[in-house]
């Protein structure tokens, strides 16, 4: 559906940018406006606190028994005299 008289607007965008856009289309006849009509942007997106509330709500990677095991290996390590030479 193509409408002969639709008003239009000038912008500017970055050569990257156009680039892109050209690219979406899927065929050389779409229009830009065609191709950025059928973008799509999330009207909502996820907050700081609510992204730490749902990690606070999923199970850890590692059970505790496994991180404790990481812990008492990490402690168990001395550093070697010299730092340039490993063991």
């Amino acid at each position: 559906m193509h409408n002969t008289h639709m008003s239009s607007k000038t912008i500017s965008i970055s050569p990257e940018a156009y680039d892109k856009l050209k690219n979406a289309r899927r065929s050389k006849n779409e229009s830009f406006s065609q191709v950025l009509l059928r973008g799509s942007w999330p009207e909502e997106t996820v907050t700081a606190g609510q992204l730490l509330e749902l990690l606070s709500k999923t199970p850890p990677l590692l059970p505790d028994c496994e991180l404790e095991a990481i812990d008492k290996a990490k402690r168990s390590q001395t550093m070697p005299a010299d730092k340039w030479i490993t063991r």
